[in-house]
């Protein structure tokens, strides 16, 4: 990092004063006025212009935020200050009983960003979703009948591009066509699925997107931009996030500076100093170039086909289901329950298999897989292909690893 100070390292120093000075400590984050950040100010501002191009929309807002859970915790706020501005300064006791909706797949962040901003998390409407994992619409429509006549007031649903366990897309036209005739804001917590969009093969699974109120993209999944790199995507126009979030500091937020004041756009979020996230994203476009991360997304899907096809071949892996993302769900079945489907106790034994794999692989060094319950099922492996260093051999490795490992089982 430069520091720069008011004279040049090469310039001569007063007698009086000590020859080296020691700089500063580097900042942790930045102040978030545009005088204090000039460059990350419009080095941010032109990152989530052109993520909003990709979603669909020639104009709106955005900022980078410390996750995607704080993402969809800023799209509930927001949908909500849309709906009771007078909330901001009167709290809770200005609101109905407010519903939200979101399916049963949707991340853990939706019911924590409720309880966090105080709606509870009886809030949270859940709404069923198929075999697939994807929300049903139409028991969307019955839930927000539901919650009205029980005398609930609907304001928000949240969508998913990429579930957690499965890699599930919502329909989003669908559920924006519900959203349209009652009135509702849209949010899409894209975290996982948004990269999607750069690929011109696969950005089909987000049809709709643009659709949208607002929208959480996280690059540091899929595109494995540094920790951490966290978008929130608005449609508005009319300066919401500072509305909802502002808060005037005269300090900071001058309205008679030389500049143009809109460039001081810390009064939109809920922190003040933040880390230059935007940078890592704009360092990694700058290298790879637009077909470079396309290519990148590409051959993610290229690789988790082949993956799954490997595994058709081989004796004692079975897919939880054909995946249409790069989240390969499947059960090792070790030999010594081949053939055994129609034994009572199947499932429970065969439940124990993934983690006492997980257990060996770990103590041995050589892999790291997740696995998990998902509904009725029981422990399965969930390989995602999102490393852009893996290659076949890799996936080959890891079918050959897994037979290594439960041999004996």
């Amino acid at each position: 990092m430069l520091w720069l100070g008011a004279s040049s390292p090469r310039a001569s120093t007063p007698a009086s004063e000590p020859r080296h000075r020691t700089p500063p400590p580097p900042q942790k984050g930045y102040g978030y006025t545009y005088e204090i950040a000039p460059v990350f100010v419009l080095m941010e501002e032109e990152v989530l212009k052109t993520l909003r191009a990709l979603v669909g929309w020639s104009s709106g807002d955005g900022v980078f935020c410390p996750g995607g859970s704080i993402s969809n915790m800023y799209a509930v706020n927001l949908a909500r200050y849309r709906r009771y501005p007078d909330c901001k300064r009167r709290g809770l006791r200005a609101l109905p009983p407010l519903a939200l909706f979101t399916s049963e797949e949707c991340h853990y962040s939706i019911k924590k960003g409720a309880a966090f901003l105080g709606l509870g998390t009886d809030s949270v409407r859940v709404v069923k979703a198929d075999e697939r994992g994807k929300m049903i619409p139409e028991d969307l429509e019955r839930q927000i009948s539901l919650a009205e006549v029980e005398g609930a007031v609907p304001f928000l649903v949240s969508a998913t591009s990429g579930t957690t366990v499965l890699g599930a897309f919502d329909p989003l036209e669908a559920i924006a066509d519900v959203c349209q005739r009652h009135g509702l804001w849209m949010h899409v917590d894209a975290a996982w699925g948004g990269s999607v969009l750069l690929s011109q093969t696969h950005r089909h699974l987000l049809d709709g997107i643009q659709r949208a109120d607002s929208v959480a993209w996280n690059p540091h999944k899929l595109l494995t931009a540094g920790l951490q790199c966290s978008a929130l995507l608005l449609q508005d126009t009319s300066n919401l996030l500072k509305h909802c979030h502002g808060s005037q500091a005269s300090y900071l937020f001058q309205q008679d500076k030389f500049y143009d004041v809109a460039l001081d756009t810390g009064d939109k979020v809920v922190q003040c100093g933040r880390h230059v996230d935007c940078l890592k994203l704009w360092l990694m476009w700058k290298a790879q170039g637009g077909q470079g991360l396309e290519c990148r997304i590409d051959q993610a899907f290229t690789l988790t086909r082949y993956l799954v096809n490997e595994m058709k071949k081989r004796e004692g892996f079975e897919l939880v289901m054909e995946p249409e993302f790069v989240n390969v769900c499947f059960w090792f079945v070790p030999p010594s329950l081949r053939g055994k489907q129609e034994s009572p106790d199947y499932s429970e034994r065969l439940a124990k298999v993934a983690p006492l794999l997980k257990e060996r692989m770990v103590k041995e060094g050589s892999m790291m897989i997740g696995y998990q319950p998902h509904g009725t099922k029981g422990n399965f492996f969930r390989m995602v292909v999102a490393n852009p260093a893996l290659t076949r051999a890799d996936m080959d490795f890891l079918l050959n690893e897994l037979e290594r490992l439960g041999q004996d089982l």
